[in-house]
């Protein structure tokens, strides 16, 4: 099996996309063990998640002295808050883990304000998009070895994200298959050539 690492945490990152490992928010069990499919938020629903979630988010940057435009919308059926400006990389952190987790602290206030789950994604000074761009690249790479060598890439551990925007990419591609493996925060993807 061969390693392929990811490109290091001070070069630039970007564009984010929904995590792959995640249970499955469109349908639900019933107290028989069936599966039910649910209604999709209302797209004002959503935005109501964005806004609590950039209030929130706003409120963290004023604790911390920090200036930045923040956009809320709707994208891709899910709520967004986008936060621009300088000097925000203390956000990111290293490989996105700061961002990751504020991500989180913004989607438990909007389920504190709703009592319902959110799939709010949190980006700032463009991360997740640049970041997407760089394992798009790490993907390609991968899959070029496996067809090369015809033997498994095992790559570097990645968060949900990251291991989406991968199997993304793999998946759209012929004569190769991708999965991921191990437990958080070692999960990593296996890339394969295709049975």
């Amino acid at each position: 099996m061969t390693d392929t690492s990811i490109p290091s945490a001070d070069q630039s990152l970007d564009e984010e996309i929904a995590p792959a490992e995640v249970a499955d928010d469109d349908a639900e069990e019933t107290e028989t063990g069936s599966t039910r499919e649910k209604k999709a938020p209302a797209e004002g629903d959503l935005f109501r998640q964005s806004e609590i979630a950039a209030d929130y988010v706003e409120g963290l940057l004023d604790i911390l002295d920090y200036d930045g435009d923040i956009d809320e919308l709707v994208s891709g059926g899910r709520p967004v808050v986008e936060v621009v400006g300088a000097h925000l990389q203390n956000l990111v952190g290293q490989r996105g883990a700061t961002l990751e987790a504020l991500q989180e602290l913004a989607r438990l206030a909007v389920f504190r304000q709703t009592g319902t789950p959110s799939r709010l994604l949190l980006d700032v000074s463009g991360y997740r998009a640049t970041r997407r761009k760089e394992l798009a690249a790490v993907a390609k790479n991968a899959v070029e070895k496996v067809k090369e060598h015809g033997e498994p890439v095992r790559l570097e551990p990645m968060s949900a994200f990251e291991r989406k925007c991968v199997h993304d990419v793999v998946n759209a591609m012929s004569g190769v298959e991708s999965e991921s493996e191990g437990v958080e925060p070692n999960r990593c993807i296996i890339v394969r050539p295709a049975d």
